[in-house]
C-alpha cells in the first residue's frame, strides 16, 4: 500500500510544525526547506492556505489523497459540523488510536505495528490501519507481542490520562475507546474549516 516515505523533516519544515513528533532539525531551522527558504516572503493566496491545511492534515495522519477525499465525503454526509466530523473520523482510525494509547511513538510506527498484527480490537487481531474504531471498542496489544521491546519502551512512563476519550487498562496493555473526541480535545493544530472550503469549491 502506497504511503509517503520521503524525508519527514522536510515536510515538518514546510509547515513550520513538528507534525511527525519532536524534530531536532526543525528546532534549529524553523523556516521552509530549500535554497531560498529563509528569504521567502511571498504572500500565500486563499487557495494556497486551504491547500496547505489539507496537506498538513494528510501528512499528520498519514492518509493519501483518495482516502482523505473519501473521509471528507463521509464527513459531509454525517450530521454535525463537517470539519469537526472529518477530524473525528481521522482520530478514530486504528493506527491513530494505537498512537494515542502510547503503544507506538509516532503514527507511522503505529501503522507498522498494526500491519504486523500486533494489535487486537475486542480480542481479535486487526491489521488494517484505517479500521474505524467505535465507542466501546477495546484496542490492545496482542498477547504474543506484549514482550516486544519497542512497545514496552513506548509504554514506559507514558501519561495514559492525556486523552479523555480513551481509558487505559494496564492488565490488557490496551485501552477502551470511550467516545468520539470533541474538537477541543483534539490537540492537532489544524484549521479544518479551510479544508471544508477547499473541497466545497
Amino acid at each position: 500500500m502506497a504511503r509517503y516515505t520521503g524525508p519527514k523533516t522536510k515536510i515538518a519544515r514546510k509547515f513550520g510544525e513538528a507534525i511527525y513528533g519532536e524534530d531536532k532539525v526543525l528546532a534549529k531551522k524553523n523556516y521552509p526547506p530549500g535554497q531560498h527558504g529563509l528569504n521567502r516572503r511571498r504572500k500565500t493566496s486563499e487557495y494556497g492556505l486551504q491547500l496547505r491545511e489539507k496537506q498538513k492534515a494528510k501528512y499528520t495522519y498519514g492518509v493519501l489523497e483518495r482516502q482523505f477525499r473519501n473521509l471528507f465525503e463521509t464527513a459531509a454526509r454525517t450530521k454535525g459540523i463537517t470539519g469537526e466530523v472529518l477530524l473525528q473520523l481521522l482520530e478514530s482510525r486504528l493506527d491513530n488510536v494505537v498512537y494515542r494509547l502510547g503503544i507506538a511513538p509516532t503514527r507511522p510506527a503505529a501503522r507498522q505495528i498494526v500491519l504486523h498484527k500486533h494489535i487486537t480490537v475486542n480480542g481479535k487481531v486487526v491489521n488494517i490501519p484505517s479500521y474505524r474504531v467505535k465507542a466501546g471498542d477495546v484496542v490492545a496489544v496482542r498477547e504474543k507481542s506484549k514482550s516486544l521491546e519497542v512497545i514496552a519502551d513506548c509504554l514506559a512512563g507514558f501519561n495514559h490520562s492525556k486523552y479523555p476519550w480513551i481509558e487505559w487498562d494496564e492488565s490488557v496493555k490496551g485501552g477502551k475507546f470511550l467516545h468520539t473526541p470533541q474538537r477541543e480535545d483534539i490537540p492537532e493544530n489544524i484549521k479544518e474549516q479551510l479544508i471544508v472550503e477547499l473541497y466545497s469549491k
